[in-house]
């Protein structure tokens, strides 16, 4: 059977198609088997799923805290363009430029580790057929490319806009 199937609920409608059949006498197969797995899959999915949303809550805080301390380091010099009478934009821009640009170079590093692995599970465990759905990768791909801007560029704008709105005996 394939694995979209196999379930309690797609085995029972199966079963009771073939016992249709006059041909067919008896189906037999592991019932509490096929629950046990589903079962377990599904408390294995859970898990993975709230690690992975625990890392990633760890990342977007490390990138956050990294354009920070960045926006930090240069306070001065936004303070001083302010005081020449720059626009706030015109301050945050090359901040912003920056960063996509940060954002771009570890987005494309982390994809061509997931198209590394890809490659390699693919090779390994040829039966789970992970490079099939082709559109599926390149969606999530692309996915790791716009999250890694939008990440850099949120960070960026909003310390930016910290230390554009400080006054100047803040800076201290």
């Amino acid at each position: 059977m394939k694995a979209d199937f196999i379930d309690t609920e797609n085995i029972r409608k199966i079963e009771s198609r073939f016992l249709a059949n006059d041909m067919i006498a008896d189906i037999v197969y592991d019932k509490q088997l096929v629950s046990l797995v589903n079962d377990n899959i599904k408390k294995v999915s859970m898990w993975i799923l709230i690690i992975s949303g625990i890392l990633a809550l760890i990342a977007v805080l490390l990138i956050n805290s990294s354009m920070r301390l960045a926006i930090y380091s240069n306070r001065f010099i936004i303070k001083t363009m302010q005081m020449v009478g720059a626009t706030k934009s015109f301050i945050r821009k090359p901040f912003i430029w920056r960063s996509i640009r940060l954002g771009v170079i570890g987005a494309v590093l982390a994809i061509i580790a997931l198209i590394g692995t890809l490659i390699y599970i693919d090779n390994s465990w040829p039966s789970l057929n992970i490079l099939a759905d082709q559109l599926m990768v390149a969606a999530i791909l692309l996915g790791v490319l716009v999250v890694g801007i939008l990440i850099t560029w949120v960070s960026t704008f909003f310390a930016t806009q910290k230390y554009l709105n400080l006054r100047t005996d803040d800076l201290y």
